[in-house]
């Protein structure tokens, strides 16, 4: 099953004993904080759950999947997700 926004916030409310709108809250923080320091060209590691870092895609060429023509792909910034030792232990068992 996959948690959508509300489930999490349900979930979190659940097991911390806090109300669902404390538990917002907190996620809607940690969203801002975490985009904040990808915005900033940081990183953010959650030890042993996971590591956000902003990295920089070169420039490439691609195809037009319905021309078929060569176009040219700018380069950009993306994030890429590592989990940590806390999730990759969870998911193998």
């Amino acid at each position: 099953m996959a948690y959508n926004k509300a489930d999490l916030v349900s979930k979190v409310a659940e097991k911390s004993n806090l109300t669902k709108a404390q538990s917002e809250a907190a996620i809607n923080a940690f969203q801002d904080v975490l985009i904040e320091s990808l915005k900033n060209g940081e990183g953010l590691k959650l030890t042993g759950v996971f590591a956000a870092e902003r990295v920089k895609r070169a420039e490439r060429t691609g195809r037009n999947p319905r021309t078929g023509e060569t176009i040219n792909i700018p380069a950009r910034y993306g994030v890429k997700l590592s989990a940590g030792s806390l999730l990759k232990k969870a998911v193998s068992e």
